[in-house]
């Protein structure tokens, strides 16, 4: 894999994740107005998960949101992205509660007990649903957005950015193992 690649995925990377920390305040505030509380797991304004979930969204989806074909496919395209994707983030989020309760303990989104329809508090139905409906809005809107944001740099642009967010992301996940586990 070429380097540009690499650092416009990384990049994409973070960007994902200051989106889904972005949802995740929005829907604690504005939503259920609860209150603002850093939710992620890390102490800057970044959720890894959503970030692993696009990328898997990308991978999964990518090439078929490019295929060519007649209106049968034109019309189950957003259907079948819909349905993946919920399938998709909800697995990642499972599997997330189980790899975040072995390091620490528990995972931010235990509040899903809460909800009529949920596995073990680690994973309900409305969330999967709204994880469904960001993966066509990801996938439609938001890459399409982010690939020309990453177009416009120059290289030299983008490996200055690439280390900074880089050196900002170890510094902070060191600084998350040092002191809040």
């Amino acid at each position: 894999m070429e380097k540009q690649t690499v650092q416009k995925l990384f990049l994409c990377f973070w960007m994902y994740a200051i989106l889904g920390w972005c949802y995740e305040v929005f829907l604690e505030v504005v939503v259920y107005k609860w209150g603002f509380t850093n939710l992620g797991i890390m102490y800057g304004p970044y959720c890894p998960i959503y970030a692993v979930g696009a990328l898997l969204f990308l991978l999964i989806f990518g090439r078929f949101m490019k295929k060519e074909g007649g209106l049968a496919l034109q019309i189950s395209r957003p259907f079948i992205v819909f349905f993946g994707s919920m399938a998709v983030a909800t697995a990642v989020e499972l599997t997330g509660t189980y790899i975040l309760e072995f390091f620490t303990g528990s995972w931010p989104w235990n509040t899903y007990a809460d909800y009529d329809i949920n596995f073990q508090a680690r994973i309900a139905l409305s969330p999967s649903l709204r994880f469904g409906m960001g993966g066509l809005l990801f996938l439609y809107f938001v890459q399409s957005l982010y690939d020309r944001l990453l177009s416009k740099p120059k290289p030299k642009t983008l490996n200055i950015i690439t280390i900074a967010v880089l050196v900002t992301v170890v510094t902070d996940f060191a600084l998350t193992l040092i002191f809040r586990y």
